[in-house]
This record gives C-alpha cells, sequence and structure tokens, in this order.
C-alpha cells in the first residue's frame, strides 16, 4: 500500500460521514458531496485549507501528532480509527524496506494446554495471528467453525474461509456483520504492516474473487474484536448465539485468543455440549 495516498483515502471517507449538524454548523445549500466539505473540516481541526487538502490529495508527506490529534477530534474517529490514522501517517515511502513474510507462527506449549483446557470446559477456542490467519484451535472449535488443520496451509485463514468458501455464508446467521468486520480487521493489519507481501497477496486474491469484499475494503473502515456475541445455524446442531473475548497472548503480539463461551443451561451450552461428543480429539496445534 501507498501510506501517503491511504491516508488522504482515509480522511475523504472518514470527512463524508460527517453532516455539518454532527459537527455543530449551521446547513447550508445543497451539497455536491455528502459531509463536510475540505474547508470545514479544516477549520474544525484548526488547519489551513490548504495544508488539509494536501494531506488528502497525498501531496504531504508530513503530519504532527498534534495535527493527527486534531484531525482524529474533527472526524469523530474511536480509539480503532485514531490508532489506523497513526499508522498511516507514521509511514514514509522512504522508511520501507522489504521485510520476509511472517511466518504463520507457533504457539507454546502453555497456550497448547489452555486450548486444550477451554476445549474440556465447553469452550471453543482458537488463536487468529496476523492476516486472520488461524494459528491453532481446539476441536470444539474446529467442529463448531471449520477444520482448519486439516485444510492445506494457505487456506487456514479466516478471511479466506469466509469470503470463498460457500458453507460460511450457511454458517453465520449474520454473515454480512462478520463479513464486514473481517475486512475492517485487515484493513486495520494492513496500516500497521504495509509490507508484508502475504496480507498484499490475501488483499488482492479476495478482491478479484468477491464483489462482498471489494465493497467492504472499499469503506476503509477498521475494526478490532475485543468481545461480543456471535450466532451461527450449525448443520448438526442447529441455532445458537455464543459469547466471546479476544485476549492479546504475553509474549506473542500478534497472535489473539478467542475464547467463546455460553450461558450456563442455555440451549447454545446443549448445543455445545452435544457437539463435544462427537468432535475429535486432535491435537490443538495447527502446524
Amino acid at each position: 500500500m501507498d501510506h501517503i495516498l491511504e491516508l488522504g483515502d482515509f480522511l475523504r471517507t472518514r470527512r463524508g460521514r460527517i453532516t455539518p449538524a454532527d459537527a455543530g454548523m449551521p446547513e447550508t445549500a445543497r451539497r455536491r458531496v455528502p459531509g463536510l466539505r475540505r474547508e470545514e473540516l479544516a477549520q474544525l481541526a484548526g488547519v489551513s485549507v490548504d495544508y488539509y487538502a494536501r494531506l488528502e490529495q497525498g501531496r504531504s508527506r508530513s503530519a504532527s501528532p498534534e495535527t493527527l490529534d486534531a484531525l482524529a477530534v474533527a472526524l469523530r474517529l474511536d480509539d480503532t480509527e485514531r490508532a489506523h490514522l497513526f499508522d498511516l501517517a507514521r509511514r514514509r515511502p522512504s522508511q520501507r524496506r522489504r521485510v520476509r513474510p511472517a511466518p504463520a507462527g507457533r504457539v507454546s506449549q502453555a497456550t497448547r494446554q489452555l486450548l486444550d483446557s477451554l476445549d474440556r470446559a465447553c469452550c471453543p477456542a482458537f488463536v487468529l495471528g496476523r492476516r486472520t490467519d488461524v494459528v491453532a484451535s481446539n476441536p470444539l472449535a474446529r467442529a463448531l467453525i471449520a477444520d482448519f488443520e486439516a485444510m492445506p496451509a494457505r487456506d487456514r485463514n479466516q478471511a479466506r474461509f469466509l469470503f470463498l468458501d460457500p458453507a460460511a455464508r450457511r454458517l453465520y446467521a449474520d454473515w454480512e456483520a462478520v463479513a464486514a468486520d473481517t475486512v475492517a480487521m485487515l484493513r486495520m493489519d494492513a496500516g500497521r504492516h504495509p509490507d508484508d507481501p502475504r496480507l498484499g497477496d490475501l488483499v488482492g486474491e479476495l478482491a478479484l474473487r468477491s464483489d462482498h469484499f471489494r465493497r467492504h475494503w472499499a469503506d476503509r473502515r477498521v475494526h478490532e474484536r475485543t468481545d461480543g456475541t456471535k450466532a451461527y445455524h450449525h448443520p448438526a446442531v442447529g441455532d445458537l448465539t455464543v459469547s466471546y473475548q479476544a485476549l492479546a497472548l504475553p509474549g506473542r503480539g500478534e497472535h489473539t485468543l478467542f475464547v467463546y463461551t455460553t450461558e450456563p443451561g442455555s440451549p447454545a451450552q446443549t448445543a455445545l455440549r452435544l457437539l463435544a461428543t462427537w468432535s475429535a480429539p486432535s491435537s490443538s496445534l495447527v502446524t
């Protein structure tokens, strides 16, 4: 990615979603474009119109932290979007260097034991790495979502499964929302790792093969999963909704552990227990 151009596109799309009323500005005559005009955003951020226009057009290669903070406030960015803005602004073409692709990696023995313990507690759990690569999972997670361990190494990726495997569309009760969040996670990853060729290859492949992916990628939305709920329509046990938490693994900066839980005595818990009776007791480590 060209981070200077990505910065401009991100600013432009965020500006387009804010109305004058949102910003406390008076409504004027009919507008040619949605959202605030450049001069209005520049006024709110306390920067010159010319300087802001250069940022949006990719003609400026510098933005101070103070300017970025002011833009984040004016654009009403949340914490995730603000972090993405700083990721994009920190990169300079002259600072780029070619890097080797980060390997999918392995989880530690302690994490393997944790995954096994969660499996015995009827909690699906898996570890995502960079690019939404599925690094590890326990048997119950594989029974609930997909057996990533049985897939070729390049296919062990949540985004690829979601957009290219027809089973995913049937599995997720709210596939569109899951798809939008997954693309937003990849967009966040791209801001942090612009020189990752495997990430570029993945985005290129999905953009070529999925209209839905292209549409969500063009939104330039960013997202980090922390907690929430996920609804499934499982072919074996029917409909169930789980709660999830995303936990960064210590010493593994790019590995996130996702743990699914259910309400005690709920139909969802019963469904997971049924799945557990026939899920394969294979190793929880994806290699």
